[in-house]
């Protein structure tokens, strides 16, 4: 059986953590602290406009010389945002993280935000249908199913 967004989230929880794109770097590096979290999504009316992750502030901040305290959000964050839904299973989240490079994906139920993945949870459930699918096909073989 494949695993779907919506049962991610119900393992890992809900939590998605964001931030706006007026916000100083500082702000949004104390927040992603805080809650213990890599990226934070960026959002302004309700509406995502971005993501800002650790991988955005050492390459767009640190490596050039900004000041976190005065560097914008919006001047770092990632502007295109993949999303996936609730339905969208691990694999295709697998697909398009290492297609598009990326390592968060926001989840949008009828355009509103309901969750965020990483790389690492959409690995964790491969992982787990990988070994599911792998103890099946070793009872099938050893006649458990006979």
């Amino acid at each position: 059986m494949k695993t779907t967004v919506e049962q991610m989230l119900m393992q890992k929880g809900r939590d998605v953590w964001t931030i706006s794109p007026n916000a100083t770097v500082m702000e949004a590096l104390k927040l992603m602290a805080e809650k213990n979290v890599g990226a934070l999504v960026v959002t302004h009316d309700d509406e995502v406009v971005g993501i800002i992750s650790e991988r955005d502030y050492a390459r767009k901040v640190v490596l050039r010389n900004k000041a976190s305290i005065n560097t914008k959000v919006k001047e770092i964050m990632t502007e295109k945002v993949y999303y996936v839904g609730p339905k969208t299973t691990a694999e295709e989240c697998m697909t398009l993280t290492v297609q598009q490079n990326i390592r968060h994906l926001p989840v949008l139920k009828n355009g509103d935000l309901v969750g965020l993945v990483s790389i690492g949870d959409v690995v964790k459930a491969v992982i787990r249908e990988q070994e599911t699918e792998i103890g099946q096909l070793s009872d099938y073989i050893s006649g458990k199913y006979i």
